[in-house]
């Protein structure tokens, strides 16, 4: 088994944040900075594509809000500006039929062969789910998620038009002229229960945010035990947003810089606002138990930035040098994680800095024995 580096695109640029910065869950990814110039810059879009492929990842996630760019289109754009970059691209069930986001999947790797996966958001923000007139509850929303991919991986499979009859969808006669030449990888993301027993049944990497290592380690067993009676072994992925420098000290200098900052956008913003984007989540509220115990957890995980911002995403970071940085992560590695989705808050600057992070991690994995075999 192979470790595999994600990293992160935007549509949009993002410079200093000055006072009175006031959005919220906008295109850029990076809670520090504000964003400059338009929210579709097709140049900065392909250099951070780039970016990433140069320093190493083999992916970058294509993220999802209701206010957000067509992520169809800036898959296209970031595998037209790359040559063997992948692409994470998240999707929530329930706007598109199964049978059409199949066909879309499919097409993107038929003119990207191998290149495409796909994260299924099922969606924790009741708010960002009604933006696009989405009422369901969560529980409804899991449950039409389990539909949903069950369907998506009959009109990826069958060679013959098939019928399906569920709770939330049914179809006669489906078919796709266009199919995957190779299994395109299910990505799953959610910490609820509900979550857990739906991607074990249907993930082939789960996805976790940055908790401490017993708690990655808790959740891995709850999903291999969800995803035995399918006869299922998904990989599993940590979400962290390393703040890496030449000197620890230079690290944490950083780090409290950012700190700083965040606080000051999420003082212009309105506190309850930000906050209340992402606390409702199962796994915003595992990452405010573990700020509400320490800031930093194990060697180095630094869970300051998530206690100001409400969790809303993966939101906790890992701070120190090079080697520091890379050894923390490697603990992950140890428990059974293969994914290492990292990103930073400058995106661009940090992508090029992470590309001597993935080497260490790299080099440091060769011989790991929960890589082996």
């Amino acid at each position: 088994m192979s470790l595999e580096f994600i990293g992160i695109t935007a549509t949009q640029d993002v410079g200093t944040r000055g006072p009175g910065a006031t959005s919220v869950g906008a295109t850029t990814q990076s809670e520090a900075s504000a964003p400059v110039g338009p929210v579709v810059d097709k140049d900065y879009v392909r250099r951070l594509a780039r970016t990433h492929e140069e320093a190493g990842f083999d992916r970058v996630l294509i993220a999802h809000l209701s206010s957000m760019p067509d992520g169809f289109v800036v898959a296209d754009q970031v595998l037209e500006a790359t040559e063997r970059l992948k692409v994470l691209l998240a999707h929530r069930p329930g706007f598109w039929a199964p049978t059409i986001a199949a066909r879309a999947y499919a097409t993107l790797d038929a003119f990207h062969p191998g290149r495409v996966a796909m994260h299924v958001i099922t969606g924790g923000d009741d708010a960002d789910q009604q933006r696009d007139g989405d009422f369901l509850t969560k529980a409804e929303r899991y449950r039409r998620t389990d539909d949903f991919l069950t369907v998506v991986r009959k009109e990826w499979e069958s060679e013959a038009p098939f019928d399906h009859e569920g709770e939330f969808y049914r179809v006669a006669g489906a078919w796709s002229s266009v199919r995957p030449g190779t299994r395109i990888p299910v990505y799953f993301g959610g910490a609820s229960a509900d979550a857990i027993r739906v991607g074990g049944k249907h993930a082939d990497a789960y996805a976790f945010w940055g908790e401490p290592l017993e708690g990655i380690k808790e959740r891995i067993r709850e999903v291999r035990a969800a995803a035995e009676p399918y006869g299922r072994e998904p990989r599993f992925s940590v979400s962290l947003r390393p703040i890496v420098a030449d000197t620890e000290a230079e690290a944490w200098s950083r780090a409290e810089e950012i700190l700083a900052r965040t606080r000051e956008y999420v003082a212009a913003a309105g506190a309850e606002k930000v906050r209340a984007f992402g606390s409702k989540a199962v796994g915003s509220q595992r990452l405010l138990a573990a700020a509400d115990q320490a800031d930093v957890h194990d060697k180095r995980l630094w869970t300051a930035l998530a206690k100001v911002t409400g969790a809303g995403g993966n939101s906790t970071a890992v701070v120190g040098s090079y080697e520091q940085v890379a050894e923390a992560l490697l603990d992950y590695v140890g428990i059974g994680v293969t994914t290492l989705l990292i990103r930073g808050f400058d995106p661009l600057e940090d992508a090029r800095k992470y590309g001597r992070l993935i080497d260490l991690v790299r080099a440091g994995a060769a011989d790991h024995p929960a890589l082996a075999g």
